[in-house]
């Protein structure tokens, strides 16, 4: 399989910021989506964009998630470092004079004037959150944890339907907080909790938005069962466990 066939280039319309202590690292309405991975597109900035005065080179070469192999940087501004790469002499000839900035290294990433976290927002990724009142049932070793005709119902491109749901229609008390906290660029961060039944705990097998970004304002405060994990009854049919990243 050839490079061209293996990773996906498409021009963003956004104009995109990646802010660095009190710098903006690169400003430009002219990146490209790049899907190093499949989950998820980079932005690869030109470098007419970038305050490549910022960027040192470090020792030495390694590979990336893109195609062939990539000069390593640090990014400096101020008290503040991050860090970037450049592919060197790609396969792909869109991605040449062009940079990454490593997402996790930066402080604030902005589409348009809107702040966006975790990784760059797929185009081809939908979010729809839909109430719905059909009877969701969830048991967890045989015990019925939760039971609601309230649910909000969220598609996800890519993903399995997940039934949110409010916290009084949810046997809250075998429920445990942990300290888990992951982040979703389209619904914001979400902390866990454990469940346990007769005298097992399932660490980490539910999960809420107690302020979700704007997009995902519906689900804000109900909580959502792994169905990789859990039994869940929809109208009383035993729902068929998916096989996802999650299970």
């Amino acid at each position: 399989m050839s490079e061209s066939d293996r990773v996906r280039v498409e021009p963003c319309a956004k104009r995109v910021r990646a802010v660095l202590g009190d710098e903006v690292v690169a400003d430009s309405s002219a990146a490209l989506l790049v899907w190093e991975v499949p989950y998820y597109p980079t932005y690869y900035f030109p470098s007419s964009d970038v305050r490549t005065e910022l960027l040192t080179p470090t020792t030495g070469s390694g590979g990336s998630p893109s195609p062939g192999e990539a000069s390593r940087y640090t990014v400096k501004a101020g008290a503040a470092q991050g860090a970037a790469y450049r592919v060197q002499d790609p396969n792909l000839p869109e991605l040449q004079d062009r940079y990454v900035l490593v997402w996790n290294t930066m402080d604030h990433w902005y589409e348009e004037d809107d702040e966006v976290f975790v990784h760059a927002r797929d185009p081809h990724t939908r979010v729809d959150i839909l109430a719905s009142s059909r009877r969701v049932r969830i048991e967890v070793d045989g015990v019925t944890i939760a039971d609601s005709h309230n649910g909000r119902f969220l598609f996800e491109t890519g993903l399995p339907a997940r039934y949110y749901l409010p916290k009084d229609d949810v046997r809250m008390d075998l429920l445990t907080p942990t300290e888990k906290v992951t982040a979703c660029p389209y619904k914001g961060k979400a902390r866990y909790w454990s469940v346990t039944t007769n005298g097992v705990t399932y660490p980490d097998l539910v999960w809420g938005y107690e302020d979700p970004l704007p997009e995902s304002e519906r689900i804000a405060g109900m909580v959502c069962f792994f169905n990789e994990k859990a039994d869940i009854y929809l109208d009383e049919v035993l729902q068929e466990r998916p096989k996802t990243k999650f299970g």
